[in-house]
Protein backbone atom coordinates (compact mmCIF):
# COMPACT_ATOMS: atom_id res chain seq x y z
CA UNK A 1 0.00 0.00 0.00
CA UNK A 2 1.62 3.31 -1.26
CA UNK A 3 0.77 6.33 0.68
CA UNK A 4 0.25 10.48 -0.78
CA UNK A 5 2.66 12.68 0.74
CA UNK A 6 -0.59 14.20 2.92
CA UNK A 7 -1.06 10.86 4.25
CA UNK A 8 2.32 10.55 5.60
CA UNK A 9 2.44 13.39 7.00
CA UNK A 10 -1.18 12.39 9.04
CA UNK A 11 0.57 9.54 9.91
CA UNK A 12 3.40 10.98 11.36
CA UNK A 13 1.28 13.52 13.47
CA UNK A 14 -0.69 10.52 15.04
CA UNK A 15 2.66 8.30 15.44
CA UNK A 16 3.90 11.52 17.59
CA UNK A 17 0.63 11.37 19.27
CA UNK A 18 0.79 7.80 20.21
CA UNK A 19 4.45 7.91 20.99
CA UNK A 20 5.15 11.37 22.52
CA UNK A 21 5.73 9.90 26.05
CA UNK A 22 8.79 7.39 26.90
CA UNK A 23 7.83 4.08 25.57
CA UNK A 24 8.91 0.90 26.79
CA UNK A 25 12.10 0.69 25.13
CA UNK A 26 13.36 4.57 26.08
CA UNK A 27 12.79 4.25 30.23
CA UNK A 28 14.48 2.99 32.86
CA UNK A 29 11.77 3.13 35.69
CA UNK A 30 7.77 1.88 34.20
CA UNK A 31 4.62 1.14 36.55
CA UNK A 32 3.93 -2.35 37.07
CA UNK A 33 0.22 -3.69 38.28
CA UNK A 34 -1.14 -7.06 37.82
CA UNK A 35 -3.81 -7.74 35.47
CA UNK A 36 -7.29 -10.21 36.43
CA UNK A 37 -8.05 -13.96 35.21
CA UNK A 38 -11.64 -14.17 34.59
CA UNK A 39 -13.97 -11.03 34.76
CA UNK A 40 -16.55 -13.15 33.65
CA UNK A 41 -16.68 -14.40 37.30
CA UNK A 42 -17.38 -11.32 39.58
CA UNK A 43 -18.31 -10.27 42.97
CA UNK A 44 -19.30 -7.27 44.84
CA UNK A 45 -21.27 -4.53 42.84
CA UNK A 46 -20.58 -2.28 40.36
CA UNK A 47 -19.29 0.03 42.13
CA UNK A 48 -16.96 -2.01 43.98
CA UNK A 49 -15.85 -3.21 40.93
CA UNK A 50 -15.24 0.15 39.11
CA UNK A 51 -13.13 1.14 42.36
CA UNK A 52 -10.35 -1.58 42.69
CA UNK A 53 -10.40 -1.57 38.66
CA UNK A 54 -9.30 2.20 39.03
CA UNK A 55 -7.22 1.55 41.93
CA UNK A 56 -5.35 -1.33 40.11
CA UNK A 57 -4.71 0.82 37.09
CA UNK A 58 -4.59 3.90 38.09
CA UNK A 59 -0.84 5.49 36.15
CA UNK A 60 -0.34 2.02 35.30
CA UNK A 61 2.06 1.50 32.04
CA UNK A 62 2.33 -2.34 32.02
CA UNK A 63 -0.47 -5.04 32.80
CA UNK A 64 1.25 -7.80 34.24
CA UNK A 65 -1.57 -9.97 33.17
CA UNK A 66 -5.00 -9.85 31.62
CA UNK A 67 -6.98 -6.83 31.23
CA UNK A 68 -10.77 -7.62 31.29
CA UNK A 69 -13.49 -4.70 31.54
CA UNK A 70 -16.89 -6.05 32.15
CA UNK A 71 -20.55 -5.55 32.93
CA UNK A 72 -19.45 -1.45 32.76
CA UNK A 73 -22.26 1.54 32.97
CA UNK A 74 -22.04 4.22 30.32
CA UNK A 75 -20.99 6.68 32.60
CA UNK A 76 -17.99 5.84 33.99
CA UNK A 77 -14.74 7.37 33.31
CA UNK A 78 -11.54 5.36 32.19
CA UNK A 79 -9.58 8.14 31.79
CA UNK A 80 -7.44 6.43 34.16
CA UNK A 81 -6.79 3.86 31.46
CA UNK A 82 -4.93 6.36 29.77
CA UNK A 83 -1.62 5.30 30.60
CA UNK A 84 -1.21 1.74 29.52
CA UNK A 85 0.84 0.99 26.78
CA UNK A 86 1.71 -2.97 27.37
CA UNK A 87 -0.82 -5.70 28.14
CA UNK A 88 1.13 -9.06 28.50
CA UNK A 89 -1.98 -11.58 28.54
CA UNK A 90 -5.21 -10.69 26.30
CA UNK A 91 -8.10 -8.01 26.67
CA UNK A 92 -11.31 -8.54 27.02
CA UNK A 93 -13.98 -6.23 27.01
CA UNK A 94 -17.18 -7.58 27.24
CA UNK A 95 -21.47 -6.52 28.48
CA UNK A 96 -20.60 -3.20 28.49
CA UNK A 97 -22.51 0.01 28.11
CA UNK A 98 -20.02 2.74 27.18
CA UNK A 99 -19.04 4.64 24.28
CA UNK A 100 -15.22 4.17 23.90
CA UNK A 101 -12.66 2.82 26.28
CA UNK A 102 -10.00 5.33 26.36
CA UNK A 103 -6.27 2.43 25.59
CA UNK A 104 -5.30 5.30 23.69
CA UNK A 105 -1.59 4.86 24.64
CA UNK A 106 -1.58 0.62 24.32
CA UNK A 107 0.99 -0.12 21.63
CA UNK A 108 1.20 -3.90 22.06
CA UNK A 109 -0.77 -7.35 23.49
CA UNK A 110 1.26 -9.92 23.99
CA UNK A 111 -1.06 -12.57 24.35
CA UNK A 112 1.08 -14.81 26.90
CA UNK A 113 -2.86 -16.26 27.51
CA UNK A 114 -5.29 -15.73 25.03
CA UNK A 115 -9.32 -15.61 26.10
CA UNK A 116 -10.58 -18.85 25.16
CA UNK A 117 -7.49 -20.52 24.19
CA UNK A 118 -7.21 -18.53 20.76
CA UNK A 119 -7.98 -14.60 20.98
CA UNK A 120 -5.58 -11.66 22.31
CA UNK A 121 -8.56 -8.67 22.16
CA UNK A 122 -12.09 -10.21 22.36
CA UNK A 123 -14.68 -7.25 22.30
CA UNK A 124 -17.92 -8.64 22.92
CA UNK A 125 -21.28 -7.72 23.79
CA UNK A 126 -20.83 -4.01 24.42
CA UNK A 127 -24.19 -1.94 24.40
CA UNK A 128 -27.15 -1.79 26.50
CA UNK A 129 -30.37 -4.03 25.83
CA UNK A 130 -33.05 -2.02 24.58
CA UNK A 131 -31.42 1.21 24.81
CA UNK A 132 -29.23 3.60 23.12
CA UNK A 133 -25.86 3.40 24.96
CA UNK A 134 -23.39 0.94 23.91
CA UNK A 135 -19.62 1.22 22.36
CA UNK A 136 -19.03 2.95 19.00
CA UNK A 137 -15.30 3.39 19.26
CA UNK A 138 -12.54 0.69 19.94
CA UNK A 139 -10.04 3.51 21.41
CA UNK A 140 -6.88 1.77 19.86
CA UNK A 141 -5.45 4.41 17.83
CA UNK A 142 -2.08 3.18 18.75
CA UNK A 143 -2.28 0.11 18.52
CA UNK A 144 0.42 -1.34 16.45
CA UNK A 145 1.14 -4.89 17.80
CA UNK A 146 -0.42 -8.14 18.62
CA UNK A 147 2.32 -11.08 19.00
CA UNK A 148 0.07 -13.65 19.50
CA UNK A 149 -3.50 -14.83 19.01
CA UNK A 150 -6.46 -13.29 17.23
CA UNK A 151 -9.09 -10.72 17.21
CA UNK A 152 -12.45 -11.18 18.17
CA UNK A 153 -15.17 -8.67 18.03
CA UNK A 154 -18.90 -9.76 17.94
CA UNK A 155 -22.59 -8.68 18.63
CA UNK A 156 -21.51 -4.49 19.70
CA UNK A 157 -24.33 -3.38 17.91
CA UNK A 158 -23.48 0.58 17.61
CA UNK A 159 -19.32 -0.31 16.86
CA UNK A 160 -18.92 1.26 13.35
CA UNK A 161 -15.60 1.13 12.52
CA UNK A 162 -13.48 -2.46 13.97
CA UNK A 163 -13.77 -4.10 10.14
CA UNK A 164 -12.05 -1.19 8.73
CA UNK A 165 -9.48 -1.66 10.84
CA UNK A 166 -6.33 -3.67 8.83
CA UNK A 167 -5.88 -6.47 11.04
CA UNK A 168 -2.62 -8.17 9.64
CA UNK A 169 -0.91 -5.04 9.91
CA UNK A 170 -0.83 -5.51 13.27
CA UNK A 171 -1.10 -9.16 14.38
CA UNK A 172 2.36 -10.83 13.97
CA UNK A 173 1.35 -14.29 13.73
CA UNK A 174 -0.68 -13.98 10.49
CA UNK A 175 -2.34 -17.65 10.82
CA UNK A 176 -4.69 -16.15 13.77
CA UNK A 177 -8.03 -15.89 13.26
CA UNK A 178 -9.26 -12.44 12.91
CA UNK A 179 -13.60 -13.15 13.34
CA UNK A 180 -15.36 -9.28 13.42
CA UNK A 181 -19.37 -10.09 12.69
CA UNK A 182 -22.71 -8.63 13.60
CA UNK A 183 -21.56 -5.09 14.60
CA UNK A 184 -22.99 -1.97 13.75
CA UNK A 185 -23.39 -0.05 10.27
CA UNK A 186 -19.99 0.53 8.80
CA UNK A 187 -18.93 4.37 8.50
CA UNK A 188 -16.44 5.39 6.32
CA UNK A 189 -13.09 7.05 7.52
CA UNK A 190 -12.14 10.42 7.12
CA UNK A 191 -11.35 11.29 3.69
CA UNK A 192 -7.63 12.78 4.39
CA UNK A 193 -7.14 8.90 5.15
CA UNK A 194 -7.26 8.15 2.11
CA UNK A 195 -6.49 4.46 1.14
CA UNK A 196 -5.24 3.88 5.05
CA UNK A 197 -7.83 2.29 7.06
CA UNK A 198 -8.88 3.97 10.23
CA UNK A 199 -9.94 3.53 14.35
CA UNK A 200 -13.12 6.08 14.28
CA UNK A 201 -13.65 9.41 13.09
CA UNK A 202 -12.04 12.49 12.20
CA UNK A 203 -8.02 13.19 10.99
CA UNK A 204 -6.62 11.68 14.49
CA UNK A 205 -7.93 8.15 13.93
CA UNK A 206 -6.28 6.80 10.58
CA UNK A 207 -4.32 3.25 11.38
CA UNK A 208 -0.51 3.49 11.97
CA UNK A 209 0.68 1.17 9.51
CA UNK A 210 3.62 -0.21 10.37
CA UNK A 211 4.46 -3.47 8.65
CA UNK A 212 2.10 -3.64 5.28
CA UNK A 213 3.68 -0.14 3.97
CA UNK A 214 7.20 -1.47 4.21
CA UNK A 215 9.93 -2.60 1.99
CA UNK A 216 10.38 -6.21 0.70
CA UNK A 217 13.68 -5.51 2.09
CA UNK A 218 12.46 -5.13 5.30
CA UNK A 219 11.92 -8.39 7.42
CA UNK A 220 9.70 -6.58 10.15
CA UNK A 221 8.03 -3.53 10.85
CA UNK A 222 9.26 -0.03 9.59
CA UNK A 223 9.20 3.86 9.99
CA UNK A 224 9.14 4.70 6.00
CA UNK A 225 8.68 3.02 2.47
CA UNK A 226 12.23 3.07 1.66
CA UNK A 227 14.28 -0.62 1.98
CA UNK A 228 16.76 2.21 4.45
CA UNK A 229 13.98 2.70 6.52
CA UNK A 230 13.07 -0.86 7.75
CA UNK A 231 13.25 -1.07 12.28
CA UNK A 232 15.64 -2.67 14.10
CA UNK A 233 14.93 -6.84 14.64
CA UNK A 234 14.23 -6.79 17.94
CA UNK A 235 11.27 -3.98 17.81
CA UNK A 236 7.41 -4.45 18.02
CA UNK A 237 5.17 -2.23 16.89
CA UNK A 238 7.60 0.02 14.92
CA UNK A 239 10.23 2.33 15.58
CA UNK A 240 11.20 5.67 14.96
CA UNK A 241 14.50 4.84 13.26
CA UNK A 242 16.87 1.79 12.60
CA UNK A 243 18.26 1.29 15.99
CA UNK A 244 17.49 -0.74 18.91
CA UNK A 245 16.68 2.41 21.14
CA UNK A 246 14.57 4.42 18.31
CA UNK A 247 11.62 1.01 19.11
CA UNK A 248 8.08 1.75 19.81
CA UNK A 249 7.99 -1.57 22.15
CA UNK A 250 10.31 -4.44 22.33
CA UNK A 251 9.96 -7.70 20.37
CA UNK A 252 11.87 -9.67 23.73
CA UNK A 253 13.16 -7.65 26.42
CA UNK A 254 13.95 -3.60 27.60
CA UNK A 255 17.30 -3.07 29.01
CA UNK A 256 17.60 0.21 30.01
CA UNK A 257 16.30 2.15 26.73
CA UNK A 258 17.52 -1.05 24.40
CA UNK A 259 15.95 -4.12 23.46
CA UNK A 260 17.46 -6.93 23.28
CA UNK A 261 16.82 -10.59 23.12
CA UNK A 262 18.10 -11.11 26.77
CA UNK A 263 18.80 -9.23 29.59
CA UNK A 264 22.27 -9.00 30.39
CA UNK A 265 23.38 -12.61 31.90
CA UNK A 266 24.06 -13.84 36.04
CA UNK A 267 27.42 -15.52 34.69
CA UNK A 268 29.74 -13.95 32.06
CA UNK A 269 32.91 -15.86 30.49
CA UNK A 270 36.05 -14.48 31.49
CA UNK A 271 38.09 -14.34 28.21
CA UNK A 272 41.56 -14.34 30.39
CA UNK A 273 40.93 -17.10 32.76
CA UNK A 274 38.50 -19.06 30.55
CA UNK A 275 36.21 -18.95 33.38
CA UNK A 276 32.37 -18.25 34.49
CA UNK A 277 32.48 -15.44 36.90
CA UNK A 278 29.41 -13.04 38.24
CA UNK A 279 28.36 -10.57 36.11
CA UNK A 280 28.33 -7.22 38.42
CA UNK A 281 25.60 -6.03 35.59
CA UNK A 282 23.75 -8.57 35.59
CA UNK A 283 19.61 -8.76 35.79
CA UNK A 284 16.69 -10.37 35.46
CA UNK A 285 13.65 -11.56 32.93
CA UNK A 286 10.85 -9.34 34.80
CA UNK A 287 8.13 -9.78 31.81
CA UNK A 288 9.47 -7.88 29.34
CA UNK A 289 11.65 -5.61 31.38
CA UNK A 290 15.31 -6.48 32.11
CA UNK A 291 15.71 -5.23 36.42
CA UNK A 292 18.24 -5.37 38.92
CA UNK A 293 16.23 -6.91 41.54
CA UNK A 294 13.14 -9.06 41.40
CA UNK A 295 9.87 -7.40 42.72
CA UNK A 296 8.45 -8.25 46.02
CA UNK A 297 7.26 -12.03 45.82
CA UNK A 298 8.76 -13.04 43.02
CA UNK A 299 12.28 -15.20 42.92
CA UNK A 300 15.50 -15.65 41.28
CA UNK A 301 15.03 -18.40 39.08
CA UNK A 302 18.49 -18.23 36.88
CA UNK A 303 18.28 -15.15 34.72
CA UNK A 304 14.60 -14.52 35.18
CA UNK A 305 12.06 -13.53 37.90
CA UNK A 306 9.37 -16.24 38.68
CA UNK A 307 6.70 -16.23 40.97
CA UNK A 308 6.56 -19.99 41.48
CA UNK A 309 9.77 -22.26 41.58
CA UNK A 310 9.72 -25.24 39.56
CA UNK A 311 9.15 -28.49 41.13
CA UNK A 312 12.19 -29.63 41.25
CA UNK A 313 13.19 -26.71 43.15
CA UNK A 314 12.30 -25.00 46.47
CA UNK A 315 11.70 -21.50 47.60
CA UNK A 316 14.72 -19.91 50.18
CA UNK A 317 15.44 -16.31 51.04
CA UNK A 318 19.45 -15.92 51.39
CA UNK A 319 20.42 -12.13 52.18
CA UNK A 320 17.53 -10.73 51.84
CA UNK A 321 17.10 -12.68 48.09
CA UNK A 322 14.11 -14.75 47.60
CA UNK A 323 15.62 -17.75 45.38
CA UNK A 324 14.61 -21.40 43.62
CA UNK A 325 17.31 -23.89 44.75
CA UNK A 326 17.44 -27.39 44.12
CA UNK A 327 15.90 -29.05 46.88
CA UNK A 328 18.86 -31.95 47.05
CA UNK A 329 16.05 -34.71 47.51
CA UNK A 330 11.95 -34.58 47.95
CA UNK A 331 11.19 -31.46 47.77
CA UNK A 332 8.17 -30.25 49.86
CA UNK A 333 4.86 -30.92 47.68
CA UNK A 334 3.49 -28.20 45.70
CA UNK A 335 0.35 -28.52 43.88
CA UNK A 336 -1.50 -26.43 41.22
CA UNK A 337 -4.33 -24.62 42.58
CA UNK A 338 -7.45 -24.00 40.87
CA UNK A 339 -8.51 -20.56 38.93
CA UNK A 340 -7.66 -21.79 35.12
CA UNK A 341 -10.47 -22.57 32.71
CA UNK A 342 -10.08 -26.32 32.69
CA UNK A 343 -9.72 -26.29 36.47
CA UNK A 344 -12.12 -23.53 37.75
CA UNK A 345 -13.04 -24.40 41.76
CA UNK A 346 -12.14 -28.13 43.79
CA UNK A 347 -14.26 -30.64 42.51
CA UNK A 348 -15.00 -34.34 43.35
CA UNK A 349 -12.78 -34.81 40.16
CA UNK A 350 -9.61 -32.98 41.37
CA UNK A 351 -9.86 -32.68 45.10
CA UNK A 352 -7.25 -35.91 44.74
CA UNK A 353 -4.76 -34.00 43.28
CA UNK A 354 -4.24 -32.35 46.71
CA UNK A 355 -3.49 -35.28 48.78
CA UNK A 356 -0.40 -34.43 50.77
CA UNK A 357 -0.01 -30.78 49.63
CA UNK A 358 2.22 -28.06 51.51
CA UNK A 359 1.94 -25.36 49.09
CA UNK A 360 -0.86 -24.44 46.55
CA UNK A 361 0.89 -22.80 43.52
CA UNK A 362 -1.50 -20.40 42.64
CA UNK A 363 -5.09 -20.56 43.92
CA UNK A 364 -7.67 -21.80 45.73
CA UNK A 365 -11.73 -21.89 44.36
CA UNK A 366 -14.51 -23.29 45.85
CA UNK A 367 -17.85 -22.82 43.80
CA UNK A 368 -20.91 -24.47 43.82
CA UNK A 369 -20.46 -26.47 40.82
CA UNK A 370 -17.48 -27.98 42.59
CA UNK A 371 -19.18 -28.29 46.11
CA UNK A 372 -22.83 -29.36 44.99
CA UNK A 373 -21.55 -30.60 41.91
CA UNK A 374 -22.76 -29.89 38.45
CA UNK A 375 -24.88 -32.04 36.31
CA UNK A 376 -23.84 -30.33 33.11
CA UNK A 377 -20.46 -31.32 32.78
CA UNK A 378 -21.29 -35.11 34.70
CA UNK A 379 -19.49 -33.96 38.10
CA UNK A 380 -20.75 -35.14 41.40
CA UNK A 381 -20.80 -33.72 44.49
CA UNK A 382 -18.19 -33.61 46.30
CA UNK A 383 -17.96 -35.46 49.78
CA UNK A 384 -17.27 -33.24 52.61
CA UNK A 385 -15.09 -35.71 54.08
CA UNK A 386 -12.84 -35.30 51.18
CA UNK A 387 -11.75 -31.75 52.19
CA UNK A 388 -9.78 -32.92 55.32
CA UNK A 389 -6.89 -33.27 52.12
CA UNK A 390 -6.19 -29.84 52.60
CA UNK A 391 -5.08 -29.90 55.98
CA UNK A 392 -1.78 -30.37 54.97
CA UNK A 393 -1.65 -26.83 53.66
CA UNK A 394 0.30 -24.72 55.09
CA UNK A 395 0.68 -22.04 52.26
CA UNK A 396 -1.47 -20.61 49.49
CA UNK A 397 0.69 -18.62 46.58
CA UNK A 398 -2.35 -16.60 45.15
CA UNK A 399 -5.72 -16.16 47.22
CA UNK A 400 -8.21 -18.33 48.84
CA UNK A 401 -12.21 -17.68 47.63
CA UNK A 402 -15.04 -19.75 49.33
CA UNK A 403 -18.36 -18.89 47.58
CA UNK A 404 -19.84 -22.45 48.27
CA UNK A 405 -19.31 -24.82 51.45
CA UNK A 406 -20.75 -27.97 52.43
CA UNK A 407 -23.70 -27.20 55.20
CA UNK A 408 -22.54 -29.78 57.17
CA UNK A 409 -19.20 -27.72 58.06
CA UNK A 410 -19.44 -24.76 60.17
CA UNK A 411 -16.03 -24.00 59.70
CA UNK A 412 -13.08 -23.57 57.79
CA UNK A 413 -10.62 -25.83 59.84
CA UNK A 414 -9.34 -27.94 56.70
CA UNK A 415 -7.05 -25.06 56.91
CA UNK A 416 -6.25 -25.41 59.99
CA UNK A 417 -2.32 -25.57 59.04
CA UNK A 418 -2.69 -22.80 56.95
CA UNK A 419 -0.09 -20.51 57.68
CA UNK A 420 0.71 -17.51 54.85
CA UNK A 421 -1.40 -16.33 51.61
CA UNK A 422 1.01 -14.49 49.48
CA UNK A 423 -1.83 -12.59 47.26
CA UNK A 424 0.80 -12.64 44.22
CA UNK A 425 -2.38 -12.28 42.06
CA UNK A 426 -5.11 -10.96 44.04
CA UNK A 427 -8.48 -10.79 42.87
CA UNK A 428 -9.86 -7.71 42.07
CA UNK A 429 -7.56 -5.99 45.20
CA UNK A 430 -8.47 -9.33 47.22
CA UNK A 431 -6.62 -12.05 48.28
CA UNK A 432 -8.93 -14.42 51.29
CA UNK A 433 -12.44 -13.95 50.06
CA UNK A 434 -15.48 -15.74 52.17
CA UNK A 435 -19.08 -14.98 50.71
CA UNK A 436 -22.53 -15.80 51.74
CA UNK A 437 -21.67 -19.27 53.40
CA UNK A 438 -25.19 -19.62 55.47
CA UNK A 439 -23.48 -22.32 57.59
CA UNK A 440 -20.67 -20.74 58.73
CA UNK A 441 -20.46 -19.93 62.13
CA UNK A 442 -16.57 -19.55 62.15
CA UNK A 443 -13.38 -19.31 60.43
CA UNK A 444 -11.13 -21.62 62.00
CA UNK A 445 -7.70 -20.31 60.43
CA UNK A 446 -5.90 -20.83 63.57
CA UNK A 447 -2.78 -20.94 61.98
CA UNK A 448 -3.10 -18.18 59.63
CA UNK A 449 -0.57 -15.39 60.41
CA UNK A 450 0.17 -13.60 57.18
CA UNK A 451 -1.89 -12.24 54.15
CA UNK A 452 1.53 -10.85 52.34
CA UNK A 453 -0.32 -8.65 49.31
CA UNK A 454 -4.14 -7.95 48.85
CA UNK A 455 -6.81 -7.52 51.20
CA UNK A 456 -10.10 -9.29 53.06
CA UNK A 457 -13.27 -9.83 51.75
CA UNK A 458 -15.78 -11.36 53.91
CA UNK A 459 -19.60 -10.63 53.91
CA UNK A 460 -22.73 -12.57 53.82
CA UNK A 461 -21.85 -14.58 55.94
CA UNK A 462 -25.15 -14.69 58.23
CA UNK A 463 -24.35 -16.88 60.83
CA UNK A 464 -20.81 -16.19 61.38
CA UNK A 465 -18.50 -14.49 64.77
CA UNK A 466 -15.40 -14.42 65.72
CA UNK A 467 -14.09 -12.59 62.83
CA UNK A 468 -15.39 -8.99 64.00
CA UNK A 469 -12.48 -10.13 66.89
CA UNK A 470 -9.81 -10.32 64.50
CA UNK A 471 -6.91 -7.41 63.88
CA UNK A 472 -7.22 -7.73 60.53
CA UNK A 473 -4.39 -4.98 59.77
CA UNK A 474 -1.68 -7.09 61.71
CA UNK A 475 -2.05 -10.30 59.17
CA UNK A 476 -1.72 -8.20 56.11
CA UNK A 477 1.93 -7.46 55.00
CA UNK A 478 3.58 -4.13 54.34
CA UNK A 479 3.37 -2.97 50.83
CA UNK A 480 7.65 -2.81 50.22
CA UNK A 481 8.71 -2.16 47.10
CA UNK A 482 6.37 -4.04 45.17
CA UNK A 483 5.26 -2.60 41.74
CA UNK A 484 1.75 -2.29 42.43
CA UNK A 485 0.17 0.42 44.20
CA UNK A 486 -2.86 -1.17 45.26
CA UNK A 487 -4.71 -0.29 48.96
CA UNK A 488 -4.94 -3.21 51.17
CA UNK A 489 -8.97 -3.46 51.29
CA UNK A 490 -10.99 -5.08 54.55
CA UNK A 491 -14.04 -5.70 53.86
CA UNK A 492 -15.58 -7.59 56.68
CA UNK A 493 -19.40 -6.87 56.61
CA UNK A 494 -23.13 -8.52 56.40
CA UNK A 495 -22.07 -11.27 58.98
CA UNK A 496 -23.22 -12.16 62.41
CA UNK A 497 -23.11 -8.63 64.41
CA UNK A 498 -20.76 -7.99 66.99
CA UNK A 499 -23.61 -7.57 69.57
CA UNK A 500 -25.57 -11.07 68.50
CA UNK A 501 -22.52 -12.84 68.52
CA UNK A 502 -21.73 -12.01 72.30
CA UNK A 503 -25.26 -12.56 73.86
CA UNK A 504 -25.19 -16.04 71.91
CA UNK A 505 -21.69 -16.58 73.70
CA UNK A 506 -19.25 -16.38 70.35
CA UNK A 507 -16.45 -14.62 72.61
CA UNK A 508 -12.94 -15.51 72.33
CA UNK A 509 -11.54 -17.90 75.01
CA UNK A 510 -10.48 -15.88 78.27
CA UNK A 511 -6.23 -17.45 77.33
CA UNK A 512 -6.67 -15.06 73.81
CA UNK A 513 -4.81 -11.91 73.75
CA UNK A 514 -6.48 -9.00 72.38
CA UNK A 515 -5.17 -9.96 68.48
CA UNK A 516 -8.41 -11.66 68.79
CA UNK A 517 -9.51 -15.20 67.02
CA UNK A 518 -10.74 -18.20 64.55
CA UNK A 519 -13.13 -19.50 66.84
CA UNK A 520 -14.07 -21.17 70.16
CA UNK A 521 -11.62 -22.18 71.94
CA UNK A 522 -7.87 -21.80 73.26
CA UNK A 523 -6.79 -22.73 70.30
CA UNK A 524 -8.19 -20.64 67.93
CA UNK A 525 -6.14 -17.61 69.39
CA UNK A 526 -4.21 -15.46 66.85
CA UNK A 527 -1.63 -14.50 70.14
CA UNK A 528 -1.95 -15.87 73.72
CA UNK A 529 -2.35 -13.59 76.57
CA UNK A 530 -0.12 -15.35 78.82
CA UNK A 531 1.74 -18.84 77.27
CA UNK A 532 1.27 -21.18 74.54
CA UNK A 533 1.44 -24.79 74.41
CA UNK A 534 1.82 -26.92 70.64
CA UNK A 535 -0.57 -24.07 69.53
CA UNK A 536 -3.21 -23.71 72.41
CA UNK A 537 -2.87 -20.93 74.70
CA UNK A 538 -2.69 -21.70 78.86
CA UNK A 539 -2.47 -19.59 81.78
CA UNK A 540 1.17 -21.16 82.44
CA UNK A 541 3.82 -23.67 81.93
CA UNK A 542 5.24 -26.55 84.36
CA UNK A 543 7.49 -24.32 85.20
CA UNK A 544 7.04 -26.01 89.06
CA UNK A 545 4.48 -28.91 88.81
CA UNK A 546 3.81 -31.97 86.64
CA UNK A 547 6.50 -35.01 86.08
CA UNK A 548 7.80 -33.18 83.22
CA UNK A 549 9.04 -30.04 83.68
CA UNK A 550 8.82 -26.65 80.98
CA UNK A 551 10.61 -23.39 80.26
CA UNK A 552 9.24 -21.05 78.43
CA UNK A 553 11.14 -19.87 74.89
CA UNK A 554 11.31 -15.95 74.02
CA UNK A 555 8.01 -16.36 72.30
CA UNK A 556 6.73 -17.41 75.72
CA UNK A 557 5.72 -21.27 74.13
CA UNK A 558 6.08 -23.89 77.13
CA UNK A 559 8.70 -26.46 76.10
CA UNK A 560 9.94 -29.48 78.25
CA UNK A 561 12.71 -29.72 79.79
CA UNK A 562 15.72 -32.10 78.55
CA UNK A 563 15.30 -35.98 80.14
CA UNK A 564 18.47 -35.63 81.86
CA UNK A 565 17.17 -33.28 83.62
CA UNK A 566 16.24 -33.20 87.48
CA UNK A 567 12.84 -32.29 89.10
CA UNK A 568 13.62 -29.76 91.21
CA UNK A 569 10.35 -28.69 93.95
CA UNK A 570 9.60 -24.78 94.29
CA UNK A 571 11.98 -23.79 91.61
CA UNK A 572 12.69 -24.18 87.96
CA UNK A 573 14.00 -27.68 86.79
CA UNK A 574 15.58 -25.67 83.21
CA UNK A 575 16.01 -23.01 81.78
CA UNK A 576 16.26 -24.03 78.15
CA UNK A 577 15.67 -27.18 76.01
CA UNK A 578 19.89 -28.60 76.22
CA UNK A 579 20.92 -30.57 78.96
CA UNK A 580 23.30 -28.16 79.62
CA UNK A 581 20.56 -26.00 80.75
CA UNK A 582 19.42 -28.26 83.23
CA UNK A 583 19.33 -27.04 87.40
CA UNK A 584 20.87 -30.46 88.26
CA UNK A 585 21.36 -32.53 85.87
CA UNK A 586 20.34 -36.54 87.11
CA UNK A 587 23.03 -38.48 88.25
Amino acid sequence: MRMSPLQEVLLLCAVLLCFIQPSSAQTQEVVVCSGTWNALSVSGSSEMQYKLMKEMYDGCEIVMGNLEITMMEHWRDFSFLKSIREVTGYILIAINQFSRLPLDHLRVIRGTTLYDGRFALAVLLNYQKNGRHGLQELGLPCLTEILEGGVQIIQNKFLSFAPQVNWLDIMKDQTSEIIINNNGPQKSCDEKCGDVPCWGPGDDACQILTKSVCAAQCNGRCFGQSPSECCHKECAGGCNGPLDTDCFVCSNFNNSGSCVSQCPQTLIDNKHTFKLEPNPSAKYQYGSICVAQCPTNFFVDGNSCVSTCPADKMEVEKKGVKRCEPCGGLCPKACHGTGSPDRQTVDALNIDSFINCTKIQGSLHFLVTGIKGDAYTNIPALDPEKLQVFKTVREITDILSIQSWPSDMPDLSVFSNLQIIQGRTPYRGYSLLVMKIPSLTSLGLSSLRRINDGGVYITGNKMLCYHNTVDWTRLLGSSGSRPQRRQKHIDVKDNRSLNRCVAGGHVCDPQCSSDGCWGPGPNQCLSCKNYSRGGTCVPQCKFLTGERREFATVRSECMPCHAECEVQEGKPTCTGPGADECAVRAS
